[in-house]
């Protein structure tokens, strides 16, 4: 949070002060005042621009992640070469209420963040009680609303993506192997609804524990539960290798994904993968930005900076008519046409959650290929 910074700042000043002898010369006298310095103690004030917190954690465990989307907003900040937005970045490993109470303290009009769904649970009441709006990085669409909108990559939305890809593809009877877990209740749960508005057949739905003899446990249940053309795997790449051998003992059948699938470059190694899909946001831009994040930081990025990046897009488009100093236009988020960004276009559904349009890749020997493209308009 800025706060430890200031500390860090003011304990390097005390370090350079010395006593020093006295001289018998005169006095330096003081730099002489500017009346328009606006310098002072806390933030500068700032009455050209808008003022925008950035809430991610910078310390502890998911600091890396933190750092990536931080980074990501800097990337962005400089590519649209805009001045009218200044975004500070506080620590919510510190706490995320304090952090959103600092932000609204030092006059930010929006918050970008925070990325974990209990951080955005603790700053929703704070921001809310300011009038200030939350972009939160997290997926759970359960913190969204009154306020509060998500970009994070829905689970949902990717099942529905690939259902509906599977069923036209002639695909009818469906099977799923999902966690237990909030990804796995909430992908069971689009899985259903979108076999059913697809018009296909739900054959079975298997859930288990995180260990391997649970996984293996539930692909045998699925193998064994009766005809099915598709099986839904919703879950890690790592757990989707080991029970597609299993689930594939009672036939061949096609095997889909989520999102998860997305950065796993293990899949394409992987022989029994091959001809899965999955839907994901693109990556063909994605990859212009890692290349490009690579080159200033030295390092790759986590995939999830690109919501960093499409946040200040978005925030720079708003702010083009936005006043500077006063509240952040939240009713403009509901745009029809929605935004555009690293990871294609999307638009906040009246819940506050981004509704993104997909892609849907295949997996092969070397890596994926797009085998039906994501819109490029609503």
């Amino acid at each position: 949070m800025l706060r430890g910074l200031g500390v860090a700042a003011m304990a390097g000043l005390l370090a350079a002060c010395q006593v020093v002898p006295k001289t018998s010369g005169p006095a330096t006298p003081p730099p002489p005042t500017n009346p328009d310095d606006n310098v002072g103690p806390g933030l500068p004030t700032d009455t050209d621009r808008h003022r925008v917190a950035l809430l991610v954690p910078q310390t502890g465990p998911n600091a890396d992640v933190g750092m990536a989307i931080a980074n990501a907003t800097t990337l962005a900040l400089l590519d649209s070469r805009t001045e009218r937005v200044r975004i500070t970045t506080y620590d919510t490993a510190l706490g995320a209420a304090a952090a959103a109470k600092q932000a609204v303290a030092d006059g930010n009009k929006l918050i970008l963040g925070p990325l974990l769904s209990e951080d955005v649970t603790a700053v929703a009441p704070v921001a809310r009680e300011a009038k200030v709006p939350v972009l939160s990085f997290s997926n759970d669409s359960g913190v969204a609303g009154n306020g509060v909108f998500i970009m994070g990559f829905v689970p949902g939305q990717s099942v529905e993506r690939v259902v509906a890809f599977s069923r036209a593809k002639g695909h009818q009877r469906f099977g799923a192997l999902v966690p237990k877990n909030v990804y796995g209740d909430r992908s069971a749960a689009a899985f259903r609804s979108a076999v059913a508005e697809a018009g296909g057949t739900l054959v079975a739905v298997e859930s288990y524990d995180r260990s391997a003899t649970a996984l293996t446990g539930a692909a045998r249940r699925i193998a064994n539960a009766g005809a099915m053309d598709a099986v839904l795997i919703a879950d890690s790449g790592g757990n989707a290798i080991r029970a597609v051998p299993v689930i594939k003992t009672s036939g061949n059948k096609q095997i889909l994904g989520t999102e998860l699938w997305n950065t796993d470059a293990a899949l394409g190694g992987n022989a029994v993968m091959r001809g899965s899909w999955f839907a994901s946001v693109s990556d063909g831009l994605y990859g212009q930005l890692a290349s490009k994040y690579r080159t200033r930081f030295g390092k790759a990025p986590y995939r999830l900076a690109s919501l960093g990046y499409d946040s200040v897009l978005l925030t720079v488009r708003i702010a083009r008519d936005w006043k500077p100093g006063t509240n952040f236009p939240a009713t403009r988020l509901l745009a029809a046409d929605g935004f555009g960004g690293i990871d294609g276009i999307f638009r906040f559904n009246n819940r506050g959650i981004a509704v993104r349009a997909l892609e849907v890749s295949e997996i092969g020997a070397g890596g994926f290929r797009v085998v039906d493209p994501a819109p490029t308009k609503w």
